[in-house]
Order: structure tokens, then sequence, then C-alpha cells
């Protein structure tokens, strides 16, 4: 089922999602050589409990049930999503994808931002800058009238265009009271197909690039999704309420942009 929401709730659900921005601002003061993914978690967890919320992702079960053990997403280079956060040691030239979710007063809060660790080679960084781009290129089709799948398209037009790989098994989403609500949000489709978007509809969308092949594949711990030819990916999110003319982006990456500033993507 689809929920429309109101005036009211898109403003609980902003105070959530940029408690999301200023925790990954957080962590982009400390992504740097040398620091362990499980040091990035603790920054976020002890952040967003100090602030009054929860992060909705640890204890989220995957289909077989498993618990998400940590509070954040830590995904490292060829890994596309849902890195367990461990001793894995950041290194320069590595960049990490960090997908965050809190819950505050009663509704869900989810971005997603891709660090680079020192300096990265500038193949890598266009990958980053490229996903970016389709991040906003897609929010630009969020709007009343349109259909789901103009946002996917979209977003598959111009990753495609630079030759790089648009995952189709993970997907944006709904998103309110519950941290994944109908419907789906692809980063692939055609134009003009796909649930009829209507104001107040809110969604995370996502995009999920690879450098190389789309196929992907699940390590054994149930969870973290790596690229099969082992080249890395990129994973930019926002949480956006579909408007009239215009979506309205709930979540905010100006938090760490002012942390990076130029050497923000």
């Amino acid at each position: 089922m689809i929920f429309l929401k109101t005036e009211d709730e898109i403003e609980l659900l902003r105070q959530s999602n940029l408690l999301v921005g200023r925790a990954l601002g957080e962590i982009a003061k400390v992504v740097k050589p040398g620091v362990t993914t499980r040091e990035l978690d603790k920054v976020a967890d002890e952040f967003i409990r100090d602030h009054g919320a929860t992060p909705t992702f640890k204890g989220f079960p995957n289909p077989n049930g498993a618990p998400f053990p940590a509070s954040i997403c830590t995904s490292v280079n060829d890994e596309v999503v849902h890195g367990i956060p461990g001793d894995i040691v950041l290194k320069e030239g590595d960049i990490v994808s960090v997908d965050c979710g809190t819950y505050l007063n009663g509704y869900c809060g989810d971005s997603a931002y891709t660090f680079c660790v020192g300096e990265v080679s500038e193949d890598v960084r266009e990958l980053l800058k490229v996903t970016k781009e389709a991040l906003y290129i897609g929010i630009r089709n969020a709007v009343h009238g349109k259909r789901i799948g103009d946002i996917g398209y979209a977003i598959q037009r111009h990753c495609e265009a630079h030759a790089y790989g648009v995952v189709r098994e993970f997907v944006g989403h709904g998103i309110g009271k519950e941290m994944h609500e109908d419907p789906q949000v692809p980063n692939y489709g055609s134009r003009g197909t796909g649930h009829l978007m209507k104001r107040g509809l809110c969604v995370a969308i996502e995009p999920m690039i690879t450098r190389g092949t789309r196929q992907i594949m699940m390590d054994a711990d149930g969870w973290t999704v790596r690229t099969r030819d082992g080249l890395c990916a990129a994973h930019f999110e926002h949480t956006v309420a579909v408007g009239v003319d215009k979506a309205d982006i709930l979540s905010s990456f100006e938090f760490i942009e002012e942390v990076l500033g130029d050497k923000a993507i």
C-alpha cells in the first residue's frame, strides 16, 4: 500500500532525514587512511542516539531473517551496498559508501554518500561524480503527474552514457513510518511506466552504479553485495517528497560538504 504524506508528516520526515545528514557530516570528519569502518559506525551510532533517535539499520533483518549488526552500512571499493562495519582499515585511494538511517518522532530518515579516502584516481572520482549527478537528475523527475519509470529512465540514461553499470537487484523505495514502503524506485526503466506519482509521495532515490559490469554477488555474510568483476561501485541517496513543480529534498549533503570543502564530490 502506498501512503501519501501530509505537510506535517513531511516535516517530521525532514527532521529525521536532516539528522541523517548531520550524522554523515560527523562521519566526513573522520574518514581518512588508517580508520576502520567500525570506528565510523561508532561515530554514527553515538551521534544518532545522542540526538534522541535510533539507528534504523541496527537489527533490521535480511530475507533470511539475519539482523544487520551495525548502525550504518560501510561499503568499500567493490562493495556496492550493505557492507558490515568491522576491522577493515581504510587506505589511501579507497572509496567508502556510507548508508545511514534514523528513526525519530515516528518517522524514518535514509541517505547515503560515497566518500573518497585521501586522494583517489581520476577514473574513480569520475564514477562518483556521475553517480551523484544521476541522483539529482532522478530527483528532477520526482514530480506530481510523472511516473516512477521516469526516475529510473533518467538515472539509467545518464550513467550508461558514461559506460557504467546500473545495478538492477537493489532499488530505491518509499519511506515514512517504515524504512521501506511502497513503491519500489528502480534506477532503470522506461519513461511513462510504473506508479503514477502524486504530491505527498515520499521516496528514497539511490543510484547504485558500477564502474564495470552491473553483475553483482552476495558475500557469505548474507549482507555484503559486491561487483562480480571486482571493480568499484558508488552509491548516493536522498529522501525526497514529490511536489507539484519539483521534489522537496528532505535529506542533505550540506553537512558533508561543509566538512570536505573543495574536496567534496
